[in-house]
């Protein structure tokens, strides 16, 4: 007759943190699918999905950037990128145009249209405030821990891959 061993202590404390709702990452992923789901509402009114929103904020705050260096702030890759861009310009919000000094980069500017659509998106960040339901100082914090968390990951993944840059 073969009997079950009896767990031990410390392995059931070690499985107590292989539990799903003990994940910060998943904690994480799903609050960011619950900002999306806020964001797909408040951006309606502006025709834009929340990518594409990210895309205009990086181009209202910096004007005129080469794709690579766009992609670098919103931390995306030229297959992703590309096609938000070729919405955007399609919707008339952008403009795509090879550079003249190196004819491999491409040039991201806003249209008219698109720099106009910067007032109507003045109200999106106090709507998604409002829907955290945290107050200002909270959502502060928050956001300085968030930051602090990416540096460390970002530092760690580095480590795990010398030479890798």
């Amino acid at each position: 007759m073969t009997t079950t061993p009896i767990p031990s202590a410390e392995a059931s404390a070690s499985e107590e943190f292989l539990r799903l709702d003990r994940q910060i990452c998943f904690s994480l992923h799903a609050a960011s699918r619950a900002f999306n789901s806020v964001y797909r509402v408040v951006l309606k009114d502006l025709g834009l999905t929340y990518p594409q929103y990210l895309v205009m904020l990086v181009l209202w705050e910096h004007g005129e950037l080469p794709v690579k260096s766009l992609g670098e702030h919103l931390r995306l890759d030229s297959g992703t990128l590309s096609p938000l861009l070729k919405r955007l310009e399609a919707a008339g919000l952008v403009r795509r145009e090879r550079s003249r000094e190196d004819e491999r980069s491409v040039r991201v500017h806003l249209t008219d249209e698109g720099t106009a659509l910067k007032k109507r998106a003045l109200l999106v960040p106090t709507r998604i405030v409002t829907a955290t339901g945290f107050e200002l100082e909270d959502i502060m914090d928050l956001h300085a821990r968030l930051d602090r968390l990416t540096q460390a990951l970002d530092a760690a993944a580095l480590e795990e891959a010398p030479g890798c840059v």
